[in-house]
């Protein structure tokens, strides 16, 4: 008995220059699509209004318009088409314009046609499903539906809120503009990500997450892009960068605000050119990814302050996802004080325990600075401190924090210098003093977020590289750590 065969895909190419047109048409019909061509915007639009298409590829610049406006309207008469919008080298803010706009991708020229291809079978099978073009069956198939939902039950939480980002993940995840999430530490960006990777038409590709501030500043380059043998002492083999490991798939670039200037300019162009050098050739590589980036910290701030690239922060920042803290969403406790437990407990072989209302109270009560991340640390120990069934929170943990003391506020007029000063004592060895102030102060910061240094440096408005620094040179160590000794 035969197989059905599977609908041949459909697309539009609009450009006006015929020699790349033809290039464009004749690599599509070798992949085994039914193209149709337009040299103007008006062609295009009786096209467009004659027939459906799968895909729709537009130059940006036409005789008589913009492809922008093209797509402008297909966005306004909600088509299904997926546009491919084809800017000039070195245009970002067209692409960026586009991406907003809601192209599912964007081309520089000159085309490579790989890339083209590659680019061009990803919107169509993300309009498609499972239908193929003739010649190209073998091509994966999109995620399932219940991958895609597994994922986005991960964000746990029934508020408005968090039902909003589950909504704006499952949007955004058909097309392919960069997508920044932000949020405090601790409220599950990475989370969100890998939701909006599993949502995507990529979700069968790799999901590759990277801590930016976890790699030394030296081999950057290296981690980012790939080695060749010997271009580095200790490169004994070539070796894939994390762009050419994410190849089909998704890249998480966390904590992207700690990258230092110097990186982020390199960056910037793999990210506008879809293409990387690795260290030691001389060759570029094309790269097919999509970046997803997260941080806890204020970009548009930094980038006032000139430690972040004002043209990376807009190519980054093409759509934005925002996690909300989890005092701004307390009426997900429950759920997830569930969900945690359940993990908690499968994770050490033994049954779940039962929270009673009593304990959910102690919890409530909490300012839980370090959102989710400190409900779990805070859930371990009580797990690990509770007699029988029912959890009880650790005595300390569960005590109401410390209330700062009172600022000293001037009185109105002149006063002498000394009012203040006799107020502490006079110490014999000023730098000594100052490091017990200010070891105090960090172990407390550290405490309160349950010795989690990234919302102890947020806490505290140090980045994560600061804390790092501070916390080895005051040799503060962790509960169950070796302590060091001072750094110099």
């Amino acid at each position: 008995m035969n197989q059905p065969s599977a609908p041949v895909a459909q697309v539009l190419v609009v450009d006006d220059e015929p020699d790349l047109r033809t290039l464009y048409e004749l690599t599509l019909l070798r992949e085994g699509y039914r193209v149709d061509a337009a040299a103007t915007l008006a062609d295009a639009w009786q096209q467009l209004q004659d027939r459906r298409f799968d895909a729709v590829i537009t130059d940006m610049r036409l005789p008589d318009g913009l492809g922008l406006e093209l797509l402008q309207r297909m966005q306004a008469q909600q088509r299904s088409e997926r546009c491919i919008v084809m800017t000039a080298y070195g245009s970002a803010e067209n692409a960026v314009e586009a991406l907003k706009a809601g192209a599912f991708d964007y081309l520089t020229k000159p085309v490579d046609l790989k890339q083209f291809r590659a680019v061009v079978a990803s919107a169509i099978h993300d309009r498609q499903g499972p239908a193929r073009p003739a010649a190209r069956s073998e091509r994966a198939a999109p995620p399932s539906a219940s991958a895609a939902q597994s994922a986005l039950e991960r964000l746990v939480g029934t508020s408005a809120a968090m039902q909003q980002v589950k909504e704006r993940i499952a949007k955004v995840a058909r097309g392919m503009a960069p997508v920044l999430v932000r949020g405090e530490s601790g409220t599950g960006k990475e989370l969100a990500a890998r939701a909006l990777h599993a949502c995507s038409h990529r979700g069968d590709g790799p999901f590759v997450a990277v801590n930016c501030s976890a790699i030394p500043e030296s081999l950057l380059e290296a981690e980012f892009f790939g080695a060749r043998k010997g271009s580095y002492t200790g490169a004994s083999a070539d070796r894939e960068g994390y762009f050419q490991a994410a190849r089909g798939g998704t890249l998480f670039l966390d904590e992207i605000g700690e990258l230092p200037l110097a990186m982020q300019s390199k960056l910037l162009r793999a990210i506008q050119e879809r293409q990387v050098r690795a260290l030691g050739s001389t060759q570029e590589d094309a790269v097919d990814v999509r970046v997803v980036s997260a941080t806890h910290r204020d970009l548009a701030a930094d980038v006032a302050a000139g430690r972040f690239r004002q043209d990376l922060f807009y190519r980054l920042n093409v759509i934005e996802i925002v996690l909300p803290p989890l005092r701004e969403r307390r009426e997900d406790l429950p759920a997830l004080c569930d969900a945690l437990l359940a993990r908690i407990a499968q994770d050490a072989g033994m049954p779940v325990p039962r929270l009673s209302p009593a304990v959910l109270e102690q919890l409530a009560a909490q300012p839980l600075a370090g959102n989710v991340r400190e409900l779990e640390n805070l859930l371990h120990r009580a797990v690990a401190l509770s007699d029988g069934e029912a959890l009880q929170l650790d005595a300390a943990a569960s005590a109401a924090p410390e209330a700062p003391p009172a600022p000293v506020v001037a009185a109105a007029g002149p006063q002498e210098p000394a009012a203040v000063t006799d107020r502490l004592p006079m110490p014999s060895d000023l730098q000594g003093w100052l490091d017990q102030q200010e070891r105090e102060i960090l172990v407390r910061a550290l405490q309160e977020t349950g010795f989690n240094r990234t919302a102890a440096a947020q806490r505290l408005g140090l980045s994560l590289r600061q804390i790092r620094y501070r916390i080895a040179r005051l040799a503060i160590a962790a509960p169950g750590d070796e302590p060091n000794e001072p750094a110099a």
